[in-house]
């Protein structure tokens, strides 16, 4: 039994130390010790100070191109096309003919209203030379008084009855005019909805053509209700000049047309927490096209004290942009940030973080709440009364 026992023990010894020497030479206990190495080492990072001082700034969107008017042509009068005189996609002038409708029932209902002016003026000179009669008689007490009193109402009857002619007439030649359909404003036209030879009706929904002015144009885009602020104290220090806005290519960097802020709407979108703006261009080169997405920048005047970071800090978060801060222990922090205006390559921030504060602008791929970070460099705090780049 004994004897058992003591070759269990040997068995026993002789197996832990197999396991030992395995595990020392494939690497197990080294890797787990480099684990937990791992687990405690610091990430690498690049810091920036948070700085205050004066920024010029301006604010960066996406906008909408818009016609600054829109029309669509309609027939005004119930009649068949004659002619079509204007070709798809040309510009045109205000006045410019665009369409010629059948004329000939409007000039027989013309004639028709002449005719009935004509016949009833006759009648009203005969009845006028009437009363002359009465009233010469009733002078020399040849006649009677009540024949005279109702000959006079006759007259001033048919004096009515002649407006009501001369109203027809006008009328019908107002309707007469509507067979020659012109363009309303300047701009520059879409497809033609209808052929000619087609009967078209003033209740049409369609329409014969679209007319979009495209020469000034518009730039509707939204910013958020936090910016209203400054861009209202920007808008109200340039009183006497409207503040700049760049329209900018796809590129974000190429200036296609400049042009001013026109409008900041009444009301803040509750849904979306922004604020509605519209920008006027010139377009004189028509690189704005109605319905395209483009990029619009507002320029700004010169914000005094103004907190900034490097906009690389800026990281774009669930709900809101966020940076990581790192704390006098070197422990990462992520804040979330209410961005302001942008210049250049700094973004100013209204509200998150204050100046002295360290952000990563490196490496915050690899962080996560809580991380210790090895800090490489840092940049050094700039004078309280430098100013940032100039606008581009």
């Amino acid at each position: 039994m004994e004897l058992a026992k003591s070759r269990w023990l040997v068995g026993a010894v002789i197996a832990a130390a197999g396991l030992y020497f395995a595990g020392a030479h494939f690497g197990w206990w080294g890797q787990a010790g480099r684990k937990n190495d791992d687990a405690g080492k610091a990430v690498a990072v690049k810091v920036a100070l948070v700085e205050r001082k004066n920024v010029r700034s301006y604010l960066d969107s996406a906008a909408t191109v818009q016609a600054l008017n829109t029309v669509v042509v309609h027939a005004r009068v119930d009649a068949q096309i004659d002619k079509v005189l204007f070709r798809e996609g040309s510009n045109v002038k205000r006045g410019d003919v665009l369409v010629e409708l059948d004329r000939q029932p409007f000039e027989v209902q013309l004639r028709a209203a002449q005719a009935q002016l004509q016949k009833d003026s006759a009648q009203f000179a005969n009845t006028r030379r009437d009363l002359e009669r009465y009233e010469f008689l009733v002078q020399h007490d040849s006649g009677t008084t009540q024949i005279r009193d109702t000959t006079r109402s006759q007259l001033e009857q048919l004096r009515a009855t002649l407006n009501g002619d001369q109203a027809q007439i006008d009328q019908a030649r107002l309707q007469l005019g509507y067979t020659t359909i012109r363009t309303p404003i300047d701009g520059r036209l879409g497809a033609r909805l209808v052929d000619a030879g087609n009967l078209v009706h003033a209740s049409d929904a369609n329409g014969l053509v679209v007319v979009s002015q495209i020469q000034p144009i518009a730039m509707v885009f939204s910013l958020p209700q936090v910016l209203l602020p400054v861009l209202r104290r920007q808008q109200a220090s340039q009183a006497s000049q409207a503040l700049r806005v760049q329209a900018l290519a796809d590129d974000g960097r190429q200036v296609q047309d400049e042009g001013e802020l026109t409008l900041i709407d009444s009301q803040v979108d509750a849904a979306t927490g922004t604020i509605r703006c519209k920008a006027i261009f010139k377009n004189a080169q028509e690189k704005l096209w109605p319905g395209a997405f483009a990029s619009v920048r507002v320029m700004l005047n010169e914000l005094p004290g103004a907190i900034s970071v490097p906009s690389t800090a800026i990281q774009a978060g669930a709900q809101h942009p966020y940076v990581y801060v790192v704390t006098p222990k070197n422990i990462a922090e992520s804040r979330e940030v209410t961005v302001g205006p942008i210049s250049d390559d700094r973004t100013v921030i209204l509200a998150g973080l204050a100046a002295g504060d360290r952000v990563v602008v490196e490496g915050q791929f690899q962080l996560q709440e809580g991380a210790r970070v090895d800090v490489k460099d840092a940049a050094a705090q700039a004078k309280p009364d430098a100013s940032s780049v100039v606008l581009r």
